[in-house]
């Protein structure tokens, strides 16, 4: 009984995100198209209407493929679920993999390996035909294989010896092994934090000092400013693989480092790449970095502790499809874990637009933190020349933004700098 009203439960929460989900898209696609025959009036005089209608076929063609992406990935959800798929893989495993962790593990790494591949032409594509259209593909298809394959084995050193960890606690610590693995996996983020910068980025990356000297004063200058120290100032070479560009500060504690993408040097100003900057030390000074890893931290423990209870519950397993007492004798922890990362996303995406609107918040705030520290004229015409650049729409659906996007509508911003600027 328990297991139908689950089945029935998570059918009508897929067919709802999937409708509410296609629902969004196509305004988001009617709008852009609408508006693709104008500049919007305030920033008719800084895009050219050619960049606009860029943006808006970019746009459009991105979303129309996001419908294509989330079909598929319905149907696999749908496949491995209600249709008997990690049935199937389980028993498949099991004979090959022997039993006891072997068999959880195997279980685990199986299940990644067909997601993976079901998602690799999607990916391929993106890269070399979606991307490339548009002018921002600079990747070979050599460089997209060997991130691939680097991925793949930084993802089974760092992941692997954390799984077993972790159904070893399941397996071994009883009814609170959710707190003790919420734990080992707090601890397991900020260590990946304090080691991304110097560790696992370069793997993919090449970092170099800021050579360029007078840049270099003024962006000591802001940091003085505001308080903020960093081991370093540095230049990575987004553009092997993008002509998107950005900056960013990664590390933890003393270890945080800058990071310009060298596209993004090439075409700001040094006054606007100061004013950049400051936006995004703003959300340091401002504790939007502690904050996000504290709710991250909070919404992680109450995961783990609903999957404490859910993974001794029959109706969990039998309401998606699957026998927990196949293959004979075997524990189902490492299937518990993967029903519950392919259902949590379709039960939580109903929120969110909260977490949308909380991001757009800590934005409204890194800026008027950045016009305190620098210039907001300066910050608004970078922004401009970074929503050229990227091919960003300047007319996207109000309620497909408020409802994804994690930065405000760029008329709505730059008149909350322009606002700033004046006063």
């Amino acid at each position: 009984m328990y297991s139908l009203a689950f089945s029935v439960l998570f059918v009508s929460f897929l067919v709802l995100t999937l409708t509410l989900r296609f629902w969004l898209a196509s305004r988001q696609i009617r709008h852009v198209l609408t508006h693709r025959g104008a500049v919007p009036a305030e920033f008719a005089d800084k895009i050219p209407l050619g960049a606009h209608q860029k943006a808006a076929d970019y746009t459009i063609a991105k979303t129309k493929f996001g419908l294509v992406t989330m079909g598929v990935s319905y149907c696999t959800l749908i496949g491995f679920t209600l249709l008997g798929g990690l049935q199937w893989l389980a028993l498949t495993v099991f004979p090959l993999s022997g039993d006891g962790m072997r068999y959880q593990i195997a279980l685990l790494v199986a299940f990644a390996a067909v997601s993976g591949l079901i998602d690799l032409p999607f990916d391929y594509y993106r890269q070399f035909v979606l991307e490339k259209r548009f002018g921002f593909n600079k990747m070979t298809p050599a460089l997209f294989f060997a991130d691939l394959v680097k991925g793949v084995l930084l993802g089974a050193a760092i992941g692997l010896p954390l799984i077993w960890v972790v159904l070893t606690l399941m397996a071994k610590t009883g009814d609170l092994w959710w707190l003790y693995a919420w734990a080992v996996w707090s601890g397991f983020q900020l260590l990946l934090m304090v080691l991304y910068p110097t560790v696992i980025a370069p793997l993919f990356n090449k970092f170099t000092p800021l050579a360029d000297e007078s840049l270099k004063a003024r962006i000591e200058g802001l940091m003085a400013r505001v308080g903020f120290a960093s081991k370093g100032l540095f230049v990575m070479d987004g553009s092997k693989r993008s002509a998107h560009g950005n900056a960013y500060f990664s590390g933890f504690g003393a270890n945080k480092r800058i990071v310009f993408f060298d596209t993004l040097l090439e075409r700001l100003a040094p006054r606007e790449i100061e004013a950049v900057l400051a936006h995004e030390l703003g959300h340091f000074k401002l504790k939007h970095i502690v904050k996000r890893i504290a709710l991250m931290f909070a919404l992680s423990l109450a995961f783990l502790a609903l999957l404490g209870w859910l993974k001794n519950q029959l109706w969990f397993f039998t309401g998606l499809g699957v026998d927990p007492l196949l293959p004979p004798g075997q524990p189902n922890d490492a299937m518990a874990l993967i029903l519950f990362m392919l259902v949590l996303p379709v039960f939580a995406f109903l929120l969110g637009p909260l977490s949308s609107l909380s991001s757009r918040k800590h934005e409204f705030e890194a800026d008027a933190f950045a016009a305190k520290h620098s210039d907001a004229g300066d910050l608004v015409s970078a922004l401009v020349k970074m929503y050229e650049d990227n091919a960003s729409t300047l007319t996207p659906d109000p309620l497909h933004s408020a409802f994804y996007d994690s930065h405000p509508p760029a008329s709505v911003r730059i008149r909350h700098l322009n606002l700033a600027a004046t006063q």
